[in-house]
């Protein structure tokens, strides 16, 4: 175990739904281990309505998410960061800030929920599968040896879970 929590952004153009959602479910499955946050390059006014219904369905505490800009984590007196994930494609493909505290950097791409068209059913289901496909990402990653991993090995490993996808519905 680690002697101290790891920081942990995860970032979204937007940040309304995926990168929201991913700081929820670092916070509650990391807690004591990992300090999760989130931000976009061009945040949302607000969270996605369907992603905190989702979040509060499951038993999240969701009063203090917002959206936010990811120069708040940027400036030299932010929180040093040790970890950055994207998760949409758009954002990988951005010029990102340079973070404080080197951080290691992967993609976790995941489909954007808040983009997705149909019915509401439809869009709640949607918005769980995102969810759980980014739960699941957090699963494999909190569960590292971080102890036993020199920085290229962890590297290798956090990029090889952003390849980890869900098994399509039937």
């Amino acid at each position: 175990m680690p002697t101290r929590e790891f920081n942990v952004l995860f970032l979204c153009t937007g940040n309304s739904a995926r990168s929201i959602m991913a700081e929820s479910a670092m916070n509650r499955r990391g807690r004591g281990k990992f300090k999760a946050f989130s931000a976009g390059s061009h945040p949302a006014e607000t969270v996605h309505p369907m992603a905190l219904e989702l979040l509060k369905e499951l038993n999240y505490e969701t009063s203090a998410l917002r959206s936010k800009s990811w120069n708040e984590f940027a400036r030299s007196d932010s929180t040093p960061l040790d970890f950055v994930f994207t998760v949409c494609d758009k954002i990988a493909g951005e010029m990102c800030p340079l973070w404080p505290g080197q951080p290691i950097t992967a993609h976790w791409g995941a489909s954007d929920p808040a983009a997705f068209a149909g019915s509401d059913e439809a869009k709640r289901r949607f918005f769980f599968k995102i969810y759980t496909e980014l739960e699941n990402r957090i699963k494999i990653f909190s569960s590292l040896p971080f102890d036993s991993l020199d920085r290229f090995a962890l590297e290798r490993r956090v990029r090889e879970i952003g390849t980890v996808k869900l098994p399509e519905d039937k």
